[in-house]
């Protein structure tokens, strides 16, 4: 697919300074791109590729001074970054737009319900009673299993499993090799040492607008649903167990678990390898730092480092002292040994 800087100007709302009829029909990192792509400038670190690239067509920011003339055709934005992206999720769309149809061999059971302009890849299973919405895309070698129910325009990738009577919302993306709806981690102690299974009768509910990445496990719930609320973002590999609830807008960096039952409110961040205890309450807003260890409730807007996790701030004072250590014990046998030469 060809664009012209003028299509690309109107889709970032953007303005032009050289050709409008230049045209690309790819993307490129700044310091490799070459003609016939599009780049961007948004970090200062790669100002000097500016004037050396072969990008046709380059993305950069309204305050953006030129200190050298540039042959190709710019587009200024408020935020490069932003508009970058904005121009991205449009070309994915327009990618998807043009996957129609259901591929063979696949099955799909005569009571499934499918909307318009779906597409379904080969080799996928669908079950009884599957509703599957308008524009929605399911790749090849999935599972879906019965009663599920799956929006409009979401994006299912290769090898995702589904499991019964769970609920996706619309424009979900779910990243290849996710698991939602498996299981919850439930095993009750008896007198012998054993452990006997909880059966797991609940779901997961997944709401619009979110994107799971890639090998990610939603756990269904005992009773009831786990919840993914609107708009939360979670990487790949990240563990989110039996009724937990994710609050809207939240963030989760990879190799994060979350353990059951816990509240995890609006707007919180969450870093890679987080660990997070069971029937806690994270308070909207709240900021966990990568590899932290959280065993208590959070208020919201707290911030936390470490693990056992604590106070952001207090754990960075603590780690200046930390590096001061050496130093704060040589003074400290000084003053022990001119105290001990006082008294002599």
């Amino acid at each position: 697919m060809q664009f012209s800087a003028t299509q690309i100007a109107q889709i970032v709302s953007g303005t032009i300074d050289g050709n409008p009829e230049k045209t690309v029909s790819s993307f490129g990192k700044i310091e490799e791109a070459k003609a016939g792509q599009l780049a961007f400038l948004a970090n200062p670190k790669y100002e000097d590729y500016l004037y050396s690239t072969n990008a046709d067509i380059i993305i950069i920011n309204e305050s953006q001074i030129l200190k050298e003339p540039i042959n190709a055709t710019l587009i200024k934005v408020p935020d490069a970054y932003s508009a970058f992206a904005l121009l991205l999720r449009q070309y994915e769309r327009l990618q998807a737009q043009q996957m129609v149809g259901i591929q063979e061999p696949v099955y799909i059971h005569a009571t499934a319900k499918k909307g318009n302009d779906i597409f379904i890849g080969a080799f996928a299973y669908i079950g009884e009673n599957v509703t599957i919405g308008d524009g929605t895309k399911i790749y090849p070698n999935t599972y879906i299993g019965n009663n599920v129910t799956i929006g409009e325009k979401t994006i299912i990738h290769p090898g995702v499993k589904i499991y019964h009577d769970c609920i996706i919302g619309n424009r979900v993306v779910i990243h290849a090799g996710t698991v939602i709806g498996g299981d919850g981690f439930g095993f009750a102690p008896q007198a012998d040492g054993s452990f006997k299974k909880v059966p797991q009768m609940g779901n997961v509910i997944v709401e619009d607008y979110v994107e799971v990445g890639s090998n990610s496990t939603i756990d269904r719930a005992t009773i009831g649903s786990t919840i993914i609320k609107a708009g939360a973002k979670i990487d790949n590999l990240v563990q989110i167990a039996h009724n937990v609830e994710v609050g809207n807008n939240t963030v989760i960096a990879a190799l994060s678990g979350i353990s059951g039952s816990t509240k995890i409110g609006n707007n919180v961040m969450i870093g890679g390898q987080a660990g997070l205890a069971g029937h806690i309450t994270i308070g909207d807003g709240a900021k966990i730092n990568a590899q932290s260890g959280v065993g208590k409730s959070l208020k919201p807007g707290q911030s936390v480092s470490g693990s056992p996790s604590y106070d952001y701030n207090k754990a960075i004072r603590s780690q200046a002292i930390a590096r001061n250590l050496p130093e704060i014990e040589k003074r400290l046998r000084e003053l022990e040994e001119m105290k001990k030469k006082t008294k002599e």
